[in-house]
């Protein structure tokens, strides 16, 4: 991004989809150490819009630096139908992912099962992700219904989150818990990895 204009054209044509904007400076350590993470992000999310603007390219760039209030480097906005939806400051590659998968559209990662909210479980969502080819993630409320009340009893679910590990139609196992980490070593065990805790 090279000036005002083409700030607020990429920002138009972007309609609904989430545009990641990295406020950076070429003297700035932080902005070159995250440099190539977002870079290998871009490739990555193919429905999210990345955009780089240097501080210290010209005076254009400074401009938008001033109208948008960046103070602090490197920062990151996430812009969605225009509007600026979240932003952050001075974080690494986990929260900048984490940001990404959680503002960008997750429906094609993790299977909503007739959900109230847009919003998925943030570890959740990054797991579903990072093992988008080896195992399927789908989450249900189950308080959004009495059908899934009734289901939920039948699978013995008591409390929440629970994680059900099916194959092949049949429940194999089940991890209670929010514990990342754990729910990892449940996943890879479930799929034939010798886990140690």
């Amino acid at each position: 991004i090279h000036s005002a204009a083409d700030f607020d054209d990429t920002l138009k044509a972007a309609k609904d989809k989430l545009v990641v904007v990295e406020w950076a400076a070429s003297k700035n350590e932080e902005s070159k150490q995250i440099y190539p993470f977002l870079v290998e992000l871009s490739r990555t999310c193919y429905d999210v819009i990345f955009l780089l603007v240097l501080e210290d390219e010209s005076e254009k760039t400074r401009e938008i630096f001033v109208r948008e209030k960046i103070e602090e480097l490197p920062h990151f906005s996430f812009y969605k139908g225009m509007e600026k939806i979240h932003e952050e400051e001075a974080i690494g590659p986990d929260q900048l992912m984490g940001d990404v998968l959680y503002y960008g559209d997750s429906h094609d990662t993790v299977a909503q099962l007739h959900c109230r909210e847009d919003v998925v479980y943030p570890a959740v969502l990054k797991l579903s992700w990072s093992m988008a080819d080896t195992v399927t993630f789908a989450r249900m409320n189950g308080d959004e219904n009495e059908s899934y009340m009734a289901f939920l009893k039948d699978m013995d679910v008591i409390e929440v989150p629970t994680f059900l590990f099916i194959r092949d139609g049949e429940i194999k196992g089940r991890y209670v818990g929010s514990a990342k980490g754990e729910l990892i070593g449940e996943i890879l065990r479930y799929q034939g990895v010798r886990v140690t805790y």
